[in-house]
């Protein structure tokens, strides 16, 4: 397809310049966002094992709620029954309570319950690790260490402009489409190997990408878009709580038991997982059954939900739930599916890690690419030595996607060493001090000596994670070791990285960014 090079070339600078400013962004949103895609599995692994008595069965989970209602009257303003339990969910009965002082938005400590052979209350705070949370809140925020609320919008715009280096990449690379497209020409010329890398991987997840900037504003401004339509799922949360007039037989809620086998003449197909209920504006219970249907993609990253009538176990609310849905709001599920890869099974979610890998590394190499440029047309115009933004720049391409690896790395596993006193703030700690100080090493030393030396040492961080297990094996047995492995391997391929590099960075041409030698500093 031919096109004017004088649009070529403006679509090349809005796509460099955009890249530049939301790659480094996007590199810490795609990296985090593809290890949630197995949340629940790194969950079970971080997890310390429980010391409450074993779960008691769901006929007896009545007898359970009852001694916890009876000993925290404050529960009864929202407690969970949860019908699946392991390390990520410890007890059969959890309910959350906020701090004394904080807003509706601040922390909340959540508390677990059982039975012991005795038939005694047992409760303790502890229960699964908030690692996998906080990648998760990493993920949306692109790493912005903001509120969430000032932080979504920031996302947004980032998003916009993802979008529009998506449009201008495709139009820049129109021209020689189908002859470069396949063409991976290693040799000598080093930059013209990454471009087509980077071209490559554009090109062939474009779907995915496209899929991602979409869904990415629509969470970010979620609440301006759902402000104004009057019939959206915020209303739909509303609906447990206004519940219309019933005059049941009985005033006990039905036990979970036979709510579960309701539920599976109400909604075939439909598993749920746990049984949340709480309190309406009018005081009357309501009770939200969360869930899986294999069939349709999930509202939430690992489960949608239904609303029940907790007296008689009918489905009152189906906003949600898949196939019950209205035209609008399967389309809203659909957004959300679509972006956490809640739909199709393992298979998909394989595919959105692996996708989300490419992704982050997509952004890598753009940015390597744009900040390579510009150091050859700054020897073009004569400049012998890298001005200071070059630097910056190489820096700093080098520091945030090496730290933001090196940074999860550390604070996952940490999170098998801090056990029981885990939080997300200890967490976030954790990963902002190895993130920064990756950051401020690669500024320091530049572009090429960073790379060569903070290479090694995020493989020694990613290494951290399966030496934790090890280390720790006979108090925290290991559950998931698809964790340890991936992180090993993960590890190995950091250490061949660390080799190419350091010999570009000896052997390279002297006025590359990606010089060591005295020449291109």
């Amino acid at each position: 397809m031919k096109v004017r090079t004088d649009i070529v070339r403006m679509y090349k600078d809005i796509h460099g310049w955009v890249g530049i400013v939301s790659g480094l962004a996007f590199f810490i949103a795609f990296y985090a966002g593809a290890i949630t895609m197995f949340e629940e599995p790194l969950q079970r692994w971080a997890s310390p094992p429980s010391t409450l008595a074993a779960p008691v069965s769901i006929e007896r989970t009545p007898e359970l709620v009852e001694a916890v209602l009876a000993a925290y009257p404050e529960a009864a303003k929202g407690y969970q029954v949860n019908l699946g339990t392991g390390r990520e969910q410890p007890a059969r009965v959890s309910w959350q309570v906020a701090d004394r002082g904080a807003d509706e938005h601040g922390e909340r400590k959540t508390f677990y319950a059982a039975l012991d052979a005795d038939g005694k209350l047992q409760v303790e705070e502890r229960g699964p690790s908030p690692v996998a949370q906080f990648i998760d809140v990493l993920h949306q925020q692109v790493g912005l260490m903001l509120d969430h609320e000032i932080a979504m919008p920031v996302m947004g715009a980032i998003s916009l402009l993802y979008a529009i280096a998506l449009v201008s990449g495709v139009i820049v690379l129109l021209p020689s489409l189908v002859k470069d497209l396949f063409a991976l020409r290693s040799g000598k010329n080093v930059k013209r190997m990454w471009l087509d890398v980077h071209n490559l991987l554009g090109v062939l997840s474009l779907p995915f990408h496209i899929i991602m900037a979409l869904t990415a504003v629509v969470f970010a401004f979620h609440d301006q878009f759902y402000d104004a339509q009057s019939a959206t799922f915020a209303h739909a949360e509303e609906r447990p709580i206004v519940a219309a007039p019933r005059q049941p037989v009985q005033t006990e809620p039905l036990p979970p038991a036979v709510l579960v086998r309701t539920l599976a003449r109400e909604a075939p197909g439909f598993t749920p997982i746990a049984l949340a209920y709480g309190k309406g504006r009018d005081g009357s219970l309501a009770l939200r059954a969360m869930g899986q249907d294999p069939r349709y993609g999930l509202r939430a990253p690992t489960y949608t939900l239904a609303i029940l009538d907790p007296l008689t176990g009918n489905v009152t609310g189906a906003d949600y739930l898949g196939g019950k849905q209205d035209g609008w709001g399967a389309t809203i599920t659909s957004f959300f599916a679509l972006h956490f890869g809640s739909f199709g099974g393992t298979g998909v979610r394989w595919a959105y890690f692996l996708l989300g890998l490419a992704g982050a590394f997509l952004f890598y190499t753009g940015n390597l690419l744009w900040v390579e440029s510009r150091r050859r047309r700054e020897r073009k115009s004569g400049a012998v030595t890298q001005t200071r933004s070059t630097r910056i720049l190489g820096a700093l391409t080098v520091g945030v996607p090496l730290g933001c690896i090196a940074g999860i790395s550390v604070t996952l596993a940490a999170a098998k060493l801090l056990g029981a006193g885990a939080t997300e703030g200890a967490h976030s700690l954790i990963y902002h001090v190895v993130f920064l100080s990756f950051v401020l090493w690669a500024i320091v030393r530049g572009s090429a000596r960073g790379a060569t030396e903070l290479l090694p040492a995020t493989a020694l961080a990613m290494t951290c994670v399966p030496a934790i297990t090890i280390l720790l094996s006979a108090n925290h047995p290991a559950d998931v070791l698809l964790v340890d492995f991936v992180a090993a391997a993960a590890a190995a391929i950091l250490l061949a990285a660390w080799s190419s590099t350091r010999r570009r960075a000896v052997l390279g041409p002297t006025d590359s960014v990606w010089s060591a030698r005295k020449q291109a500093m």
